[in-house]
């Protein structure tokens, strides 16, 4: 399955109404059953299935490390991921019935409790970051969201090391986007406490704590944060940028590890 569909519409400008054709993302419904109970379903992009699964669920506490997952099988015609764990029981406390989740533009994801970022270690290794590296990382970082710049339907999300992008995914859903980058970091056993998030989306304070489970020491996005997402950052010891776009950017906790 692609990941937009072409469309066509009815164009309308101050000239003259033309019929045209549109690129529109694709909106796919993904459902998640752990060892054959429908867990979830998240609204997303049709790509990097098996990331997205995975992410998530290491995301909401499913499974700590990969060993955890006996097998994954995804069935991309029906929209379906079978993960197995080798803990049977792995869900007595977390099934409470079918739900479906946002594409994490509005409620995001449902069993976060906003405590639970408090209860994370705060980080201990903090890294020094330089402007010239975010800069160069923003640019690149513009310049392989292709499908943002076909749709504008999308968010990006990238892991990078100093002035290298490591890992780049996109989605309709910011938190999946992320989900896919966690959840590929895990299966390809990458250290993430010496590395750095980018994101095209809004730091809310969802997307913070999953940073702050995964002991990722720095969080840039392009756009803003909420007052909440910065309160988590400076709790636990994680630098937090906001609106870097060209030359510019905030700096919202961790001012020191900034180097000109």
């Amino acid at each position: 399955m692609d990941n937009v569909k072409e469309y066509k519409i009815l164009r309308l400008n101050d000239e003259k109404n033309r019929n045209d054709t549109d690129i529109i993302v694709v909106e796919y419904p993904f459902t998640i059953f752990i060892n054959d109970e429908e867990f979830v379903t998240l609204l997303c992009s049709p790509k990097s299935l098996k990331y997205l699964a995975i992410g998530f669920l290491h995301s909401e506490g499913i499974v700590n490390k990969k060993e955890d997952i006996a097998n994954i099988t995804i069935d991309k015609d029906n929209g379906h991921a079978y993960v197995y764990t080798k803990n049977k029981n792995i869900l007595a406390k977390k099934l409470y019935g079918k739900r479906t989740i946002t594409t994490g533009c509005g409620k995001g994801s449902i069993f976060y409790n906003v405590m639970d970022s408090f209860k994370s270690k705060s980080i201990k290794r903090n890294i020094t970051v330089k402007k010239e590296n975010i800069l160069k990382l923003i640019r690149i970082f513009n310049k392989k969201s292709e499908l943002f710049a076909s749709t504008g339907g999308v968010h990006s999300c990238a892991l990078c090391q100093e002035d290298k992008m490591i890992l780049f995914e996109e989605d309709i859903g910011r938190h999946n986007a992320l989900d896919k980058i966690l959840g590929r970091a895990l299966l390809d056993d990458i250290d993430l406490k010496d590395k750095m998030v980018l994101t095209s989306g809004r730091v809310s304070s969802e997307i913070l704590i999953k940073i702050a489970k995964r002991q990722i020491p720095v969080l840039i996005s392009r756009s803003a944060p909420t007052s909440l997402a910065v309160d988590i950052a400076r709790e636990l010891n994680i630098t937090l940028i906001g609106f870097a776009r060209g030359k510019k950017m905030n700096i919202y906790s961790n001012f020191s590890s900034l180097m000109s």
